[in-house]
């Protein structure tokens, strides 16, 4: 049948959420999912936000259900100056900008940084949301090469020589998705260095930053080269993520072109959200709150890495994330975890396959795994039927 509808080349180039996808399989009763990035639900403070919900509305309705500001709600905008400051960051609220979440943020860097062909660097792997969210501008990916502690400062050193004209680096220093890997203090210093000596901007992308479990956090990215950094934070994972609140921090000279490229997509993130997020956290809520989520999620990262080293064969790999969701695993050799996926859920459980996460070629052997959503006991079982899936697939 004939369609009146041309798409412009660039939907080509729109994918479909590989986790997305995989989350409708999950929800087959009495699966246990370890696919989804999503925080636990158990740590969202319901009543804290119902009795904000009923503040807002008494004090300030007319506001708070009104068109508001691009740049976000000023209060709030503060408040994330106060925040970031933990980090090094020395930011004014006319370099705050609200998002709706901050994937997009990720949208709007691109929008405004990404011309077809142009070279964008990013980790290998790296967070499948940002190539999602890149994408359909049309660059020309580079994969930086890293290690345990991310990418190697070398590998954006090479970038004026291997990829002229690189518009911008995508990092995730703490605890990053998928790999759960922390990029050290030594390692920060010489990546900006090499960064700010090679002329290459940074997006510094830090939803976990707060979900440590071993070490408080090092200095942001972001402190080390302020004008070659902008920062992306997100309330999603602290407090609620169907609120989408998130926010960007920028250099001066940059924020203009965000603020128009924002006012393009929606003109502003909801005010009522941002209002109620605000009255939420305004008196210091987010010191006493987060505090739990870690307890909890700690203990579930502790069972998890007891059931791999029980139930997964020999020749796996992973590293024992400091902080953040996930951990990432290297199967042993002749494994396939995207062929693996059907056998996993048939039999109980379910992960991401590692394969989206590379802007370049995959490691088919990866898979990545959340330790959030479940209980301890559920950690064990889940692992156990992945264990055993994989033996069976060794025969």
């Amino acid at each position: 049948m004939s369609t009146p509808w041309h798409l412009a080349q660039r939907a080509a180039r729109m994918n479909p959420s590989v986790i997305r996808e995989i989350l409708k399989v999950a929800e087959k009763p009495g699966l246990l999912s370890m696919a989804g990035g999503l925080p636990s639900a158990d740590t969202f403070p319901v009543e804290e936000l119902k009795a904000a919900c009923d503040r807002v509305l008494t004090d300030a309705p007319a506001e708070a259900l009104q068109y508001a500001a691009s740049e976000g709600y000023a209060p709030l905008r503060e408040w994330v100056c106060q925040r970031v400051a933990r980090l090094g960051i020395r930011a004014t609220p006319d370099q705050v900008l609200v998002t709706s979440g901050s994937q997009q943020g990720l949208d709007l860097m691109g929008k405004v940084m990404i011309d077809a062909g142009a070279p964008v660097a990013v980790e290998t792997p790296t967070y499948l949301g940002a190539l999602q969210a890149f994408t359909p501008y049309e660059p020309r990916y580079v994969s930086l090469a890293g290690d345990e502690e991310g990418v190697r400062a070398e590998a954006i050193a090479e970038l004026p020589r291997t990829a002229p004209g690189t518009r911008l680096a995508y990092l995730l220093p703490n605890y990053q998705n998928p790999t759960g890997r922390l990029m050290g203090l030594a390692r920060r210093q010489a990546v900006m260095a090499a960064a700010q000596q090679a002329g290459v901007p940074v997006i510094e992308d830090n939803p976990y930053g707060d979900l440590w479990y071993d070490a408080e956090p090092l200095p942001s990215l972001a402190s080390l080269w302020p004008d070659g950094t902008v920062y992306l934070g997100s309330f999603s994972k602290i407090l609620t993520p169907g609120f989408r609140l998130g926010f960007i921090v920028a250099p001066k000279v940059l924020y203009p072109k965000l603020l128009q490229a924002k006012q393009a997509a929606d003109l502003h993130t909801p005010g009522f959200n941002q209002r109620v997020v605000h009255e939420v956290i305004r008196n210091g809520f987010l010191d006493a709150h987060i505090p739990r989520i870690r307890a909890r999620y700690k203990a579930n990262r502790d069972a998890m890495a007891a059931a791999l080293r029980q139930h997964l064969p020999a020749g796996s790999q992973w590293q024992v994330p400091q902080g953040g969701m996930f951990f990432w695993v290297r199967l042993p050799e002749g494994l396939d975890a995207i062929a693996l996926l059907e056998p996993a859920v048939a039999a109980g459980m379910a992960y991401v396959p590692g394969t989206p996460f590379y802007a370049g070629e995959p490691d088919a052997r990866t898979l990545r795994l959340s330790f959030v959503t479940l209980t301890p006991a559920q950690i064990e079982q889940g692992v156990a039927t992945l264990g055993r899936v994989l033996r069976e697939a060794q025969g």
